[in-house]
């Protein structure tokens, strides 16, 4: 049988994973094609100083800003099959994962199937009949190199690893326009000095929100911390007060809070998410939706129904990223290769909607339906039952709520912890 052909779009961690299985696997699959848009790997561990877009007009896609340092260990990060150096702490600095992704790369040969400034314009299905007259559908990927030529290419499959970290998500605030001073989102913060004496009204209290608010209080900014969840009771820095969500904006330029409160701020500086956006895709087309912070019917969390050899993958949020994006892609390749069947097209909708609405009836929120948080663990042990690789080991999970604590009760210096795992379900505290 002809080796099937495949394309990866984003050379991010995730469309880094997926080169990697489908090179494993060369008795199935071709070497795959990468494309790229930057002239790096790594996706948004890319740091880049500057904001806005390149030179060549395109949208600078990372939200690195200068000092950021990874929420979650080493340990708990890494893909399954692939450690970090060990003698590095565990909480790691941008530019250390960054490096982990390039060595990645090297180590699995996978930088000669990457196209470099080349981006992906349209990702179109075609239906193709074959000798028996049975319909399957082929890919027609049209990508433009830095000089601006198109080429249109025919593949198999195609995964979507553009990631969903480059496209801010600012909610509808009545009265922006009469504010005066600076309006921003985290994805084009990058460091806190030249907000210094300023007052900074930050939306959204989740990892950013909390990261950025503390940088910025640590230079001399006075910060209000705004956000709808439940109050924060750990400690936080001096400067930092906490409010309820921003409700308006005054003719004056003053902010309205919902508890009624009103203040005036130098800047607002939004840490709300990102929307999903795929401009190279048809949603009609594929029989999805996207809207802002969801996009369904996906089965699995992966493919859509009608087109179970598109795969998304990363899609879901509050998760333990490389070790997801590695069960998500040993599952499409075995759905790929024949080992897992799918289940009727019927199936698998109601299947996936059955699973969002159930969520929405909970009364999550529909920017939230694609959390998975504590889910996270049953999912992946679900793909690798499938699937027939093997599951994250138990410790994975044992360390990454140990953090998730540590980080609610030290948001400061929970980083200064180093850790090591001494077995497939055990883990310590080193000094």
């Amino acid at each position: 049988m002809a080796l099937q052909r495949v394309a990866v779009v984003g050379a991010g961690a995730a469309g880094l994973c997926a080169a990697r299985h489908i090179l494993s696997r060369p008795h199935i699959f071709a070497p795959p094609i990468v494309f790229e848009q930057s002239d790096d790997v790594g996706g948004t561990w890319c740091y880049e100083e500057r904001v806005g877009s390149y030179d060549n007009g395109r949208p600078i896609h990372s939200s690195m800003y200068r000092n950021l340092r990874t929420n979650l260990p080493k340990e708990v990060m890494m893909f399954p099959d692939f450690p970090f150096e060990p003698q590095l702490s565990s909480f790691l600095p941008h530019q250390e994962v960054q490096k982990y992704l390039q060595s990645y790369c090297e180590s699995h040969d996978i930088r000669a199937n990457v196209r470099f400034n080349t981006a992906v314009e349209s990702v179109k299905p075609v239906a193709v009949t074959t000798g028996r007259e049975e319909e399957r559908t082929t890919w027609e990927v049209t990508s433009s190199d830095s000089s601006g030529c198109q080429k249109t290419e025919t593949f198999d499959s195609v995964f979507v690893c553009s990631g969903h970290y480059s496209d801010p998500h600012i909610p509808d605030i009545p009265g922006m326009n009469n504010f005066k001073g600076q309006v921003l989102h985290s994805h084009s913060y990058r460091y806190a000095e030249p907000f210094s004496g300023q007052s900074v009204v930050v939306l959204g209290a989740k990892a950013s929100g909390l990261d950025i608010s503390i940088e910025l209080a640590k230079v001399g900014a006075q910060v209000t911390l705004s956000h709808g969840r439940p109050r924060l009771t750990f400690p936080l820095p001096a400067g930092i007060q906490q409010s309820s969500p921003v409700e308006s904006v005054e003719d004056d330029g003053r902010i309205r809070f919902q508890d009624g409160s009103v203040g005036a701020a130098d800047v607002l500086l939004f840490c709300t998410g990102y929307n999903f956006r795929y401009p190279f895709l048809d949603a009609a087309q594929l029989g999805l939706e996207i809207q802002d912070q969801v996009v369904s019917p996906l089965y699995r969390f992966i493919m859509p129904p009608a087109f179970p050899s598109l795969f998304f993958i990363g899609i879901c949020k509050i998760i333990c990223p490389f070790p997801n994006f590695d069960c998500q892609v040993q599952f499409s390749l075995a759905v790929l290769d024949g080992s897992v069947t799918l289940p009727p097209r019927t199936q698998m909708e109601d299947k996936a909607l059955r699973g969002l609405r159930e969520k929405a009836s909970r009364g999550v929120l529909q920017r939230h339906l694609l959390i998975m948080d504590k889910d996270q663990w049953e999912y992946c042990e679900a793909l690798a039952r499938s699937a027939g690789f093997p599951p994250l080991r138990p410790v994975v999970r044992s360390l990454y709520e140990e953090v998730w604590q540590q980080r609610r009760i030290h948001p400061e210096n929970y980083r200064s912890n180093n850790y090591r795992l001494i077995s497939d379900t055990q883990w310590e505290l080193i000094d």
